[in-house]
């Protein structure tokens, strides 16, 4: 006899995708009450009800996941906040999905591990863990959540107001411990996003230039701009994109007399969730050990 549990996250792939069949955008928490209602209603009350250790319902747990999963292979997409729809990709999926095929997925290639997310590579390798300790499975279960969110984070970065993102890096660099910035006019601001104060009476200052590029790269003349931008008022600069910077514009920064910082996407990211700037702490886990000292004869 088959033993009844909550499913896999995986195995909530093909629940998500067939609810999405109809092309029609839908709510997350609704998604979610159709998966459970048509796939999962006989399952006893109690498996239902059961809760992670931060106390979310475990079953939304795993459908949340198999959508996250979903979204990074490409067979669906968020359209906008807090609703998802499913994609061309998805509509044309015929047979039953894996969690290999979506693994494979052109759009998941950095998907699993930190590591990957740094180096900007492509690979479709997943570290597996073999006699992997308690504590092992902790920590990599945290690099993928981190990196799912910092996945998530550039997305969201690439598709926000050109103008509200340049807020967001001055919001970053005041998080890290700068002065206070000034923005700047946007009608005339002469290649400069904002300024840096670093003292209280602005004799040191940075400029910043934020660029939100999706797919192209900043170039050799972009970093020339912004150095004839800065106009002699200061030698220091923070340029910031949500790409790379192909190797003329490195190149640019180093050899410059000015001292000029690049800050590409996956360093942003980077910065962003270390600094807690569009993210928020979801969950706290408390683990135990034994005390010793506690029983130690008096």
């Amino acid at each position: 006899m088959k033993k009844i549990e909550i499913p896999k996250f995986h195995e909530t792939f093909n629940p998500i995708l067939e609810i999405l069949s109809n092309g029609e955008m839908i709510h997350t928490r609704e998604l979610q009450d159709l998966v459970i209602k048509r796939y999962y209603s006989d399952l006893p009350e109690e498996m239902l009800n059961e809760k992670t250790k931060s106390g979310e319902v475990l079953i939304n747990n795993r459908i949340a996941w198999g959508k996250s999963y979903l979204k990074k292979g490409g067979y669906i997409f968020y359209p906008e906040r807090g609703h998802v729809k499913i994609t061309e990709k998805g509509l044309s999926q015929k047979s039953s999905l894996s969690l290999k095929d979506v693994e494979q997925g052109t759009n998941i290639l950095d998907f699993y591990t930190e590591e990957n997310l740094k180096s900007n590579k492509s690979t479709t390798d997943i570290k597996v863990i073999d006699n992997a300790s308690p504590q092992d499975l902790i920590d990599e279960g945290f690099s993928k959540i981190e990196t799912e969110v910092k996945n998530d984070l550039l997305d969201k970065l690439k598709v926000i107001n050109p103008y509200y993102f340049e807020k967001v890096i001055l919001i970053l660099l005041k998080k890290m411990g700068y002065g206070d910035f000034i923005e700047t006019s946007k009608s005339s601001d002469g290649g400069i996003d904002g300024i840096i104060n670093e003292d209280k009476l602005g004799l040191d200052k940075i400029y910043i230039q934020a660029k939100r590029f999706n797919e192209n790269k900043v170039r050799e003349k972009d970093i020339r701009n912004f150095i004839g931008a800065m106009s002699g008022d200061t030698n220091k600069g923070v340029f910031v994109t949500t790409s790379l910077f192909d190797k003329g514009a490195i190149e640019k920064a180093k050899n410059a007399h000015h001292k000029i910082i690049l800050i590409d996407g996956i360093k942003l990211v980077d910065l962003m969730h270390e600094f807690n700037v569009g993210v928020q702490i979801k969950s706290v886990y408390e683990v135990k050990q034994l005390d010793e000292d506690f029983f130690e004869e008096q």
